[in-house]
């Protein structure tokens, strides 16, 4: 019997091309009050290393180059 195996998606998703950790950017790590998102230090960009996500958004909102995108499922909005 074949098995799938099905990609899940995050909530909070990082434009490579817009973050800008590798500068010394951590707004939204700093802000995330579940400490979910962290820097990875061999791309110096933010990524999600938890799925915990309380969809409360200041990620989104502070993050200076508007690189993170926080998808809010549609039974929450």
């Amino acid at each position: 019997m074949p098995t799938t195996i099905q990609i899940t998606s995050v909530p909070v998703t990082v434009d490579e091309d817009k973050c800008i950790a590798h500068k010394g950017c951590t707004v939204c790590v700093d802000v995330c009050p579940l400490d979910v998102l962290a820097i990875d230090m061999v791309k110096g960009k933010a990524y999600m290393k938890f799925d915990e996500c309380w969809y409360c958004m200041p990620c989104e909102k502070d993050c200076p180059t508007g690189a993170v995108h926080v998808d809010i499922p549609y039974l929450l909005r």
